[in-house]
């Protein structure tokens, strides 16, 4: 007699040499390796047929190790990118960093001993700097590498390079000529750490700074001849009020600005007030609030309007001299304050500007070490944002001018490298005048596509009110502004003639040359005898023009690519940073923007939603998450296709949490994906779709009900790529790889595979749907899970004609795929068995049953339509259908029997009943059979195999 167990080896077990583990860490590079040696990207980016696609880099700075930030933005280029390849068009990525600018110089210091620093000259340091940032690059390459991204990394693009900052000069030179450039003294933000001025996007605004506000009167010692209002009255008693966060501001105080359009009131303090002043001119409708304040009843005598108040003069309590109340702008209002605002014109734009309309000068007594000068004698020396401020304070509290002091939080402009406090400050400094351009800018912003749309909301605002773009920075590490001054007056020369000059001497040896040159080498020859001296210039560019002329120095000037590019892609602070210097430079010069469409992400923060901080502690290191950490069950390795799955699944449209949670949900859906493949591939290890497919008019309905799906998932999948939804894409796929094909398809297809014999129709043609789907699940997932695409394809157990999966094409679907009939039966008969597993798991987990092969279904439906067309599927000993759509195979038990009416359901212990759907579960009928599990009245009928049914029977004919 045959021994149980006899026919395991029977099964058409799967095989494969696939891993069930990724070993992420060994063969991510390995695949790497192939890439590079059959220079895939290379290829592709030749020889594919569509138009060329040109994703632009923002240039990281080249000045430390890599972030989790950093992961979130090149993967997202390089799904893009990916995906462009696979579309068949000629994708030209160029990688380029930003290698000038303070963050490096301040890396390059922080090295260097007190003594080392004193004794380091500019070109010393400047060749300091480009090692370090050379150094970084090279390191910073090599990791966006390892994330599968790819580039032309054998030719990026430096800011240092001598042809980069030719081209640079050469926008800088263009805007000059063209009008854009001018020397000014104007008002800027000033770094006292840094030494330097600073652009608005190289500010930050900490939560939590606590300035010393005080409200301050100034004596009124003089009325205009027109004033009609009996204010004499009040002189010698009077003072306007004033309220500012920045007391040190106070003794470079020029003016008292008003709004013309608000009532003004002269009120009486109460007698408790303390003050020097009897009477104070406040707003009208801040008397109340101000009455809270000041601690005092302020009564009003008499109102006014602010134009009347124009040419009022008052007294300075620090210093002997005297100025005007002006008319200011619509910044001068009741929101806080008094309703007067102090206007010091070197220390505000507003007040600059108000101070411009009534020829105030430009007072400004701050060195660049944020020290008072002698210019305000007694507070010389002392630190505006320190000691200076307390100065101030007390010598107005002295002169009985101060009328109250509170701390005041609020947002203060900071330096974002040092994370010091700025001040306003005026100094010479080399300004681009935007409202040259500024209506040309704002229609190329609307020209553009933003992605997503509120992006173009953000930026549209920022260009419209930005003031002039302060362009010079006073430090060594960048490229020199290249203008002489005349020696005897001072005057900047700056000329085409020069600028050319320059630029070629740039192009040729590199912007050292500045430093190395004397002036008379520097000059073109028609300046170096015409009777004047002159003197090279110290400042250099604002690193926003460095990287905002990469569309000149890299877009245009490289013949693969083409300007505009189609995409610049970077976090959402750039649309004040890169995005808005690369506008505003090709808008000066060419008068269009240098991108067709922007796309930008928010920022990645902690499972918390709180910000990465190594005060927190909570810093995600992108190589730990990649190759793991010293604790390899707290940090586990990932390798790179899980942190580029977690880019693919949150919307990057607004800020995206990431932490240990949910890396490991991650790498849960990555094993879900890979196993499914793994199972399509190991059940096609004797199948050879040249000799064995099958033609798609002879597949069984469940067949092409899945190449229907695969079709409907794969539409959606393109179309999220298409868009940029690539969270779309992940929940795609995952329910694609879980629901339709491990719940439903794979599920039912077991018995067909395992079961059948070799080649039997009913298991070729599975195999021939499982190779479709192994191909274009490869497809799909290659912009996002690179290295586990291409491991699948290097996998199948058949010859392609494409050596990688990216030369393989995007997915490929067939028209007559879609289904125009029994679509509807499908989707039902899948709802059915979903309530049907409710109740087998129940049976199952009272042990009743074990596998559902033990099982036979007992299934009422109500409608009769529904239940005939059932019927058609549950054969009888005078119907047989082919063996892969019967009902019971679909459902995965041994047994179906349909019901005409509900009643016997009531009295079995497994059972459910709805007004639509009746299910019972009982034993099946019959003995179990040895090789395919299902049991049957027919095991045993034949002698020579008594434990197999007769289909098994039938199989093993030849074979046993």
């Amino acid at each position: 007699m045959t021994e149980p167990g006899t026919y395991k080896n029977t099964v058409n077990l799967l095989k494969t040499n696939f891993d069930m583990r990724a070993n992420a860490i060994k063969r991510e590079p390995e695949l790497q390796q192939f890439w590079e040696e059959q220079t895939i990207y290379q290829q592709l980016s030749q020889q594919n047929p569509g138009d060329p696609f040109i994703l632009h880099d923002g240039p990281p700075y080249a000045n430390g190790s890599l972030h989790i930030g950093h992961a979130l933005n090149k993967i997202l280029k390089d799904i893009i990118n990916k995906f462009q390849l696979l579309q068949g068009r000629k994708v030209r990525y160029v990688p380029g960093w930003d290698c000038h600018g303070l963050p490096i110089e301040l890396k390059v210091l922080q090295t260097l001993k007190a003594e080392e620093r004193q004794q380091l000259t500019p070109l010393g340091l400047r060749h300091k700097a480009r090692d370090f940032a050379l150094e970084t690059v090279k390191q910073q390459s090599q990791d966006f590498q390892r994330y599968g991204i790819w580039g032309d990394w054998a030719h990026p693009y430096l800011t240092l390079t001598p042809a980069y900052e030719a081209a640079q000069i050469g926008v800088f030179g263009q805007m000059v000529l063209k009008g854009h450039i001018y020397r000014g003294l104007k008002p800027v933000h000033w770094s006292p750490s840094s030494k330097t001025a600073l652009a608005e996007a190289e500010l930050e605004y900490p939560e939590g700074h606590t300035s010393r506000s005080i409200y301050v009167a100034f004596e009124v010692t003089a009325l205009p001849p027109d004033l009609q209002l009996p204010l004499d009255p009040y002189l010698g008693e009077l003072g306007v009020a004033i309220w500012t966060t920045t007391p040190w501001t106070i003794p470079a105080n020029l003016a008292v600005s008003v709004n013309p359009a608000l009532v003004y009131a002269v009120v009486e303090t109460g007698s408790e007030f303390s003050g020097k002043f009897r009477y104070l001119i406040v707003a009208k409708d801040l008397v109340e609030q101000l009455s809270a304040t000041l601690e005092t009843t302020l009564t009003i005598q008499a109102t006014l309007m602010g134009k009347v108040l124009e040419h009022v003069t008052y007294r300075h309590p620090l210093f002997d001299r005297q100025s005007p109340v002006v008319i200011g702008g619509d910044y001068v209002t009741t929101d806080s304050g008094t309703g007067l605002v102090h206007t010091a014109p070197g220390h505000g734009l507003e007040d600059y500007q108000v101070g411009q309309r009534y020829g105030l000068p430009v007072f400004a007594p701050v060195d660049g070490d944020g020290n008072f000068t002698a210019e305000v004698g007694v507070f010389a020396g002392l630190s505006v944002l320190g000691s200076g401020n307390t100065a101030v304070v007390e010598a107005l509290q002295t002169a009985g001018s101060l009328l109250k002091e509170a701390a005041y939080v609020h947002k203060y402009p900071y330096d974002w490298r040092t994370k010091k406090p700025t001040i306003f400050r005026a100094t010479e400094q080399w300004f681009a005048s935007v409202s040259g351009f500024r209506d040309a800018a704002l229609r190329a912003i609307a020209e553009v596509e933003w992605i997503p749309a509120q992006g173009e909301n953000r930026i549209t605002p920022m260009v419209a009110e930005r003031s002039d773009w302060c362009i010079s920075r006073q430090r060594s590490w960048g490229v020199p502004i290249p203008v002489f001054y005349d020696e005897e007056t001072g005057e900047p020369l700056l000329t085409e003639e020069i600028i050319t000059h320059v630029q070629q001497l740039v192009a040729e040896k590199g912007s050292d040359i500045w430093w190395e040159l004397t002036v008379t080498d520097l000059l073109p020859a028609a300046y170096r005898n015409n009777g004047r001296s002159y003197r090279k210039g110290t400042d250099t560019m604002d690193v926003w023009f460095d990287s905002g002329s990469s569309w000149a120095a890299v877009v245009q000037q490289r013949p693969e690519l083409r300007y505009p590019a189609d995409m610049y892609l970077e976090g959402s602070d750039q649309h004040r940073g890169w995005f808005q210097s690369s506008l505003l430079t090709s808008v000066a010069v060419n008068g269009c923007a240098p991108y067709k469409t922007v796309l930008t992400h928010g920022f990645a923060l902690d499972e918390q939603g709180r910000k990465m901080s190594k005060s927190l502690g909570n810093v995600l290191d992108p190589k730990i998450v990649i190759n793991g950490g010293k604790n390899s069950k707290e940090e586990p390795p990932y390798g790179a296709d899980v942190l580029r799955l977690w880019v693919s699944s949150v919307d990057y449209s607004s800020d995206v949490l990431i932490g240990r949670s949910i890396l490991k949900q991650m790498g849960d859906v990555y094993r879900k994906i890979r196993n499914t493949a793994r199972y399509l591939l190991g059940n096609l290890h004797d199948f050879d779709p040249a000799i064995n497919a099958v033609p798609y008019v002879t597949l069984p309905e469940l067949d092409r009900y899945m190449l229907h799906r695969l079709g409907e998932v794969m539409q959606e999948v393109t179309s999220a790529y298409q868009t940029y939804e690539f969270d779309r894409v992940f929940q795609a796929v995952q329910n694609f790889c879980v629901v339709d094909l491990s719940n439903f398809y794979l599920d039912i297809a077991k018995d067909r595979l395992y079961i059948s014999a070799v080649d039997a129709p009913r298991r070729r043609s599975c195999q021939t749907v499982l190779q479709i789907l192994v191909e274009n699940l490869a497809r799909a997932i290659a912009p996002i899970l690179c290295h586990l695409a291409e491991d699948i394809w290097q996998f199948l157990p058949y010859s392609t004609p494409h050596a990688s999966v990216f030369a393989a094409g995007w997915v490929q679907l067939d028209p007559q795929w879609q289904l125009t009939e029994n679509l509807d039966f499908w989707i039902t008969l899948r709802q059915m068995r979903t309530e049907i597993n409710k109740v087998m798991e129940q049976a199952r987990a009272e042990k009743a049953i074990g596998s559902s092969l033990d099982a036979k279904l007992l299934l009422y439906v109500a409608d009769l339509d529904l239940r005939t067309a059932l019927q058609t599927w549950n054969p009888t000993d005078n119907f047989v259908r082919n063996g892969v759509d019967e009902l019971r195979y679909l459902l995965i038990v041994s047994q179906v029997e349909l019901l005409t009416t509900p009643t016997p359901l009531a009295d079995l212990p497994y059972h459910s009943e709805s007004d639509a759907l009746g299910i019972g579960v009982v034993n099946a009928q019959g003995q179990k059979c040895d090789r395919c599990w299902n049991y049957s009245p027919n095991v045993g009928a034949e002698a020579s195999h008594p434990l197999l049914c007769d289909r098994c029977v039938s199989a093993l004919a030849g074979r046993f």
